[in-house]
C-alpha cells in the first residue's frame, strides 16, 4: 500500500507479487513520463558550455564553515568561466548556487520531487525539476566537465561512489572529482585503502581518481587545468585524455 504522497520513484519501484500483473497499465506508460524527462533535460541543459557539478549536504548550515567554502569554490569557478551546477536545494547547493551568482557566472539547480517539499533555493538562474533520480543523476554527469564533493550524508555518498564507479569503468572520462575538507573524508577513505583495497575488492590505484583538499582554490585550479588539457586533445588528434592526466598522478594517496 502506497502512501498518499509517494514520489514518481517510489510508484515505479514499488514490489508487488508476483501474480500481479496490473503494473503493466501503467509501468509501460510511465515510461513515456521518463521519456520526457530526459528530453527536457537534455533541451534545458545541452547549451550550458563547460561546467563542474558541487555536490555536499542539505543540511550544511550558513554559519557552517563549509557552506561560505562552497560559495567562495563557485564564485571561483564561474569566474573561470563555468557554469554550477548543482542539486538547487539548501545547504551546500544554496552556496554554491550563491556563489555562482556572485561571480557572474549562471547558477543551475536540478531538484528533485521528494516525500517531504524541498523548495528552490534564491539563487539559480536556471532550474530543472525531476521526479526520478536516475534521471537526475544522468544530468549531473552529462553535462559536468568535473565534480566537487562537499561534505554530505547518504546523498552525498551515492554521488561520490557513482562518479568513481563511471570513472573507473570507462564509462564517462576521468575529469576531476575533488574531495572538499581532509578530515572529514580521511576515515572513508583510510578505511577503502587499508580494508576494501587490502582485500583485494578493489585496485586502491583507482583512488588516484580522488582529489583531497582544503584549498577551494586548488580545486577551480585542477577544473581549470582540466579544461585546458580536454581543449588541447580536441585541438590535437583527438586522442583519449591520459589517465594519469585526468587525476591519478595528483589523486589521492595513503598517509606514509
Amino acid at each position: 500500500m502506497l502512501p498518499p504522497h509517494a514520489t514518481a520513484d517510489r510508484k515505479l519501484l514499488q514490489t508487488r507479487p508476483y501474480q500481479d500483473v496490473s503494473f503493466l497499465e501503467t509501468d509501460a506508460w510511465r515510461s513515456l513520463r521518463i521519456l520526457g524527462e530526459f528530453i527536457s533535460g537534455f533541451e534545458t541543459l545541452a547549451r550550458l558550455g563547460p561546467a563542474v557539478t558541487v555536490f555536499g549536504s542539505a543540511r550544511t548550515a550558513k554559519d557552517d564553515p563549509m557552506y561560505r567554502a562552497a560559495t567562495m569554490l563557485a564564485k571561483g569557478l564561474a569566474e573561470a568561466g563555468f557554469t554550477v551546477i548543482t542539486g538547487g536545494g539548501p545547504g551546500i547547493m544554496e552556496a554554491a548556487n550563491m556563489g555562482a551568482q556572485q561571480g557572474g557566472g549562471l547558477s543551475v539547480g536540478c531538484t528533485i520531487e521528494l516525500p517531504h517539499e524541498q523548495r528552490v533555493n534564491d539563487y539559480t538562474d536556471l532550474s530543472v525539476s525531476f521526479r526520478y533520480f536516475f534521471v537526475r543523476k544522468m544530468m549531473f554527469v552529462k553535462y559536468a566537465q568535473g565534480f566537487v564533493i562537499f561534505p554530505g550524508g547518504f546523498g552525498t555518498l551515492d554521488e561520490l561512489f557513482e562518479s568513481i564507479t563511471l570513472a573507473q569503468t570507462d564509462k564517462i572520462e576521468h575529469f576531476p572529482v575533488v574531495l572538499v575538507g581532509t578530515a572529514y573524508w580521511k576515515g572513508l577513505l583510510d578505511w577503502l585503502h587499508g580494508r576494501v583495497g587490502a582485500e583485494g575488492k578493489i585496485d586502491t590505484s583507482d583512488l588516484g581518481l580522488l582529489r583531497v583538499t582544503d584549498d577551494v582554490d586548488e580545486a577551480v585550479s585542477l577544473m581549470v587545468e582540466s579544461r585546458a588539457r580536454r581543449a588541447s586533445a580536441r585541438a590535437g588528434d583527438d586522442q583519449e585524455i591520459d589517465r594519469d592526466e585526468a587525476g591519478t598522478a595528483r589523486g589521492w594517496r595513503p598517509e606514509s
